[in-house]
């Protein structure tokens, strides 16, 4: 009699273990969450083109428009969402004041700014220099500019964006003439 209890005991526990085995739920799996794109990093030095319209007063006397383009470089330092920076322009124009040539305009400028997602909204001030020319003679003087600016990553290295910059040049070249300028550029940056 004993042997047939443990015969049984050992058949029924033999039977049952593949029920239990299809019973047991698999452990629950974590949810995969892909981490956030890191926010662009503006820190570092840049340097690109830009290309636009300006338009050229004098006082008293006539005004032009015309291209503008040239060179731009610079250098960004970030903190949090805060950017400033200092940076150089030099551009060459199409336009003629009064018989007059607007050769170059050059700025030292600083700007601020905010960082947003891709973008940075910012505000640029600086000196400004302008060389002019007509019937031989060339002139230069200095003045300041003031803007705003706008600039957006579209891939790694490459920014894309515009400024819009109001620049004063009181008494140009003690000639009893002041020049006043206002650009609106688009600039394409590549960032080191």
């Amino acid at each position: 009699m004993l042997k047939i209890t443990t015969t049984a005991a050992v058949l029924a526990a033999a039977l049952s273990a593949p029920a239990f085995a299809g019973s047991v739920d698999p452990a629950p799996m974590e949810p995969v969450v892909p981490a956030p794109a890191p926010a662009p990093q503006w820190q570092g030095g840049y340097a690109g083109v830009e290309l636009g319209y300006a338009s050229v007063d004098e006082s008293p006397g006539a005004n032009d428009d015309g291209v503008i383009g040239g060179f731009i470089a610079g250098y960004d330092w970030q903190s949090g969402s805060t950017v400033y920076g200092l940076g150089l322009d030099i551009d060459a124009t199409g336009v003629t004041v009064g018989g007059t040539d607007v050769d170059h305009i050059g700025r030292l400028k600083g700007r601020i700014g905010q960082a947003t997602g891709n973008g940075l909204i910012y505000a640029t001030a600086g000196a400004a220099r302008m060389k002019t020319s007509a019937g031989g003679t060339s002139a230069t003087d200095n003045g300041w500019f003031a803007g705003v600016g706008y600039e957006t990553f579209v891939a790694q290295n490459t920014t894309v964006g515009g400024e819009l910059l109001y620049h004063d040049f009181s008494n140009f070249d003690g000639g009893g003439v002041d020049l006043s300028a206002t650009t609106l550029q688009v600039r394409v940056a590549f960032r080191f």
